[in-house]
């Protein structure tokens, strides 16, 4: 198979200057994509703010030969997301892409959650994935192929403790996707998300430490090489390509794997009259998943 390549395109990266979003945008700019690297600089838990790791992605970008423009605004205002497509029009000209990869990470069990950290974290993953696709849209819709690759995750299982919040907020960017998918039949856009596996600051030892109440000599092994967060960019290139036929799917990939992410529903049981009693009964033919199917998108 030839490469897969952006060559003339324009690409925005959410959350590009740190971790996953950085090695997407120098990924992408690797393949050809003209950059967008958006990202306010704050500390993994959403406070804070500055430009630097923006411009020092975006100088990075230039270095290895690319072509890239920082743009220090938050997803979670929706001036932010604005300003964001803004530097995309005004610095290349269009827009092909939209790569929604900003994230805050701050764990806690439910009982010691505020209303504020619920709040920032849905501003953040779910409204600012809307926010930054919604002033993207109608430049996409132009585009002879456009493409939104957002991010969810695994949390979405239920897997991670103290993860209430992200979860949450990550359930409304898996949602979203699919549903967002399901307009490609009027907007010609295609939808889908990645859900990434590697180390980063949000998943280094010290957090594993503080979220699984464990020693943080047990999480080293994140460390390895297979883990590092360049191995899911590749996930991200695929599903923004053209030739890419995905639409409204959910691919973990990261640490070797790539795999779906999907929501089934059981054959389950009918009946003409359903009482409690009924599904006490018949409770391991409703949970079955022999059978069980994937609901499609349009």
């Amino acid at each position: 198979m030839s490469e897969l390549r952006f060559d003339g395109l324009t690409a925005i990266v959410t959350g590009a200057g740190r971790g996953f979003g950085r090695c997407h945008a120098l990924f992408l700019a690797s393949r050809g994509a003209n950059v967008v690297v958006a990202d306010n600089g704050v500390e993994a838990d959403g406070t804070g703010g500055s430009p630097e790791p923006a411009q020092q992605v975006a100088k990075e970008v230039d270095a290895a030969g690319g072509n890239a423009v920082p743009v220090f605004a938050s997803v979670a205002e929706e001036s932010g997301a604005d300003a964001i497509v803004a530097a995309a029009l005004d610095t290349f000209g269009r827009l092909d892409i939209l790569v929604n990869n900003a994230g805050i990470v701050d764990p806690q069990h439910f009982d010691d959650l505020t209303m504020l950290q619920f709040r920032r974290m849905v501003e953040t993953h779910y409204l600012g994935t809307v926010a930054v696709t919604k002033a993207a849209w109608p430049h996409l819709k132009k585009a002879p192929h456009g493409a939104v690759v957002n991010t969810a995750s695994e949390a979405v299982l239920g897997n991670i403790p103290k993860c209430t919040s992200y979860a949450g907020a990550k359930g409304g960017v898996f949602a979203f996707t699919r549903m967002l998918a399901f307009e490609r039949s009027r907007t010609g856009i295609r939808v889908n998300a990645i859900a990434p596996r590697g180390t980063t600051r949000m998943s280094d030892p010290p957090m594993l430490s503080w979220v699984y109440d464990a020693p943080e000599e047990q999480f080293q092994h994140m460390c390895m090489e297979i883990l590092k967060p360049e191995y899911v960019s590749p996930g991200i290139a695929y599903l923004a390509h053209e030739s890419c036929p995905l639409n409204g799917e959910t691919l973990v990939c990261g640490g070797g794997p790539v795999m779906r992410l999907a929501l089934i529903e059981t054959k389950g049981v009918m009946t003409e009259k359903i009482t409690p009693e009924f599904i006490a009964e018949n409770i391991d033919s409703v949970l079955d998943t022999t059978d069980g199917y994937v609901i499609a998108v349009g």
